[in-house]
């Protein structure tokens, strides 16, 4: 049986458990264990996926779990559970976000919060906008980092999410506590979408004179080379969204452009010092971002253009020599020039 089935099934089985202890009149608080336990072992990057089984299976299970009494005269009271955040019923799911109190038992269960920010129901998105920080601050640091880094990676595909939304998130972000946790996240990540998770990041001060560490210090090359970049440029770019922009109207034709967004940058380090050390990285990822930046600044008196070109045109990526060779052809051309 596949892994992804296996879990499912346990998915299901937790469900019902707790339907039934709802069902079961004998309980003030709904018997969430099996469930929180189950969650907690989810992939979510598959989230879209299992929201909707557990919420096709809660409502069938809902069901199949009253008692034939309860059936006959009334209904049990209903209690507001963390899954109410996902039911059919938008009135549901505001009434959740208004009267859960207390910390989100994990990651799973936090991330159904935030993503009531993009909810299709405009007074679910503002009762998420007035409650997401007060959960947070309740909740556990780890399980708020970890489903912010997942939110981050993927709002830009919300369509609707609006800016005030946006400033929720950033005002969770800045948090102390989280954003030294988001820190050392994007430095001991040896996978997972830092890259991305650092441009977003940088539409906040939390990474404001970390950056140079980051490029140090960071595991995944990517973010080293995105940290040498912003530091070479003096600003952090992301992707704010994409709009749609006509090529050929005449036969309907079209694609996606990206909406840039960035943030300037106070750079104290010397430019030659960044060239030398990203110049030296182990990666030649990183490597490629120095050889661009030494293009850049052939003209520059201040650095010994020639000296990196060498080292570039030497180096074992392809990508990187051939950048080294291009410095060197454009060195040699401008000596030709000024001695003819």
């Amino acid at each position: 049986m596949q892994q992804s089935q296996i879990m499912e099934d346990k998915i299901i089985s937790a469900v019902k458990t707790f339907a039934t202890s709802i069902n079961s009149g004998n309980k003030v608080v709904a018997d969430m264990s099996e469930l929180i336990e189950v969650t907690s072992q989810l992939p979510l990057s598959s989230f879209d996926y299992w929201e909707r089984v557990i919420r096709s299976e809660l409502s069938s299970a809902m069901r199949e779990s009253i008692p034939p009494k309860w059936k006959m005269w009334s209904k049990p009271k209903e209690l507001v559970t963390w899954l109410d955040l996902i039911s059919w019923d938008g009135y549901k799911r505001e009434k959740a976000l208004r009267a859960l109190s207390g910390a989100a038992p994990n990651t799973f269960f936090f991330s159904l919060a935030v993503r009531r920010l993009n909810d299709w129901v405009p007074q679910v998105r503002i009762a998420a906008r007035e409650t997401l920080p007060e959960i947070a601050r309740s909740t556990d640091p780890e399980y708020v980092v970890e489903a912010l880094c997942v939110a981050l990676s993927n709002w830009n595909s919300w369509g609707r999410i609006e800016e005030a939304d946006k400033e929720v998130l950033f005002k969770i972000i800045s948090e102390k506590e989280i954003a030294k946790s988001l820190r050392s996240k994007l430095i001991l990540s040896a996978s997972g979408p830092m890259p991305s998770l650092f441009s977003q990041l940088g539409r906040t001060p939390i990474l404001d004179g970390r950056i140079e560490e980051i490029a140090k210090s960071a595991i995944q090359p990517s973010v080293r080379a995105k940290a040498y970049r912003s530091l070479f440029e003096g600003r952090v770019a992301w992707i704010e969204g994409r709009k749609w922009v006509w090529t050929d109207i005449r036969y309907c034709e079209g694609r996606l452009k990206p909406i840039v967004g960035e943030r300037k940058l106070e750079i104290e380090t010397p430019l030659i010092d960044l060239l030398k050390r990203s110049s030296e990285d182990r990666s030649s990822i990183v490597r490629r971002v120095s050889a661009e930046i030494l293009i850049r600044e052939l003209g520059n008196p201040g650095i010994k253009t020639r000296e990196f070109a060498e080292r570039f045109a030497s180096d074992s990526s392809h990508a990187v020599s051939e950048r080294g060779e291009f410095a060197l052809k454009k060195l040699d051309e401008a000596e030709r020039a000024n001695t003819s």
